[in-house]
């Protein structure tokens, strides 16, 4: 065999090689998502992934910082203000449909702002679905309180964040004082009333 046909063979090998682990690594990311309603364009995450990493490993800590003055539109297209929350405490819940541990954490919101929600203001900013899937993931959850929609991801750039879901809890003067990843309704409790007291 010439040394040119060698080449050929090693170059063949390392091809296939190569086209084995591109369908290898198609199938998983495939696999990871299921196509939820394919006419508005939205997935689930069903396996964990991107999407799931903890929240608290990789994103910038936005505690003590006063919110960024960045507008973001609800589901209507009105706009609102982030510095319109300054007044009373704020729970702000980033969160979005293909987001594994955001399925797991959203109705625990619901309940707790059903309970709270007089004295402390609940928002969610979704920073990647359309309208229709937002609305429709937090409808089957129970959600009432306000959903934000950060459409060309300005506000989760500003405050560093890559992975979800994230809840900051802010004060009446508007500087965030907290910062966590996935938390549970008696979690989300305790840490309202030890930071913003019963009377908040």
């Amino acid at each position: 065999m010439t040394d040119r046909a060698k080449l050929r063979l090693v170059a063949a090998g390392i091809g296939a090689v190569v086209a084995a682990a591109v369908i290898v690594v198609g199938f998983w990311l495939g696999g990871a998502f299921e196509e939820s309603n394919a006419t508005d364009g939205s997935f689930v995450l069903d396996e964990p992934g991107i999407f799931d990493q903890p929240a608290a490993d990789v994103n910038a800590d936005a505690a003590g910082r006063p919110l960024p003055d960045t507008v973001l539109a609800d589901a209507d297209g009105v706009e609102h203000r982030l510095t319109d929350l300054e007044g009373r405490p704020a729970v702000v819940n980033f969160w979005f449909s293909r987001c594994v541990p955001c399925r797991r954490e959203l109705a625990d919101f619901a309940t707790v702002d059903a309970e709270v929600g007089d004295r402390v203001r609940f928002v969610g900013v979704d920073p990647y679905d359309t309208v229709d899937a937002m609305q429709r993931f937090a409808d089957e959850r129970g959600v009432a309180y306000e959903l934000w929609r950060d459409t060309d991801q300005r506000l989760v750039d500003e405050l560093g964040l890559t992975a979800f879901p994230v809840t900051l809890f802010v004060d009446a003067s508007g500087t965030v004082v907290h910062q966590t990843g996935e938390i549970d309704a008696d979690e989300l409790r305790t840490t309202i009333d030890d930071l913003f007291g019963e009377d908040a």
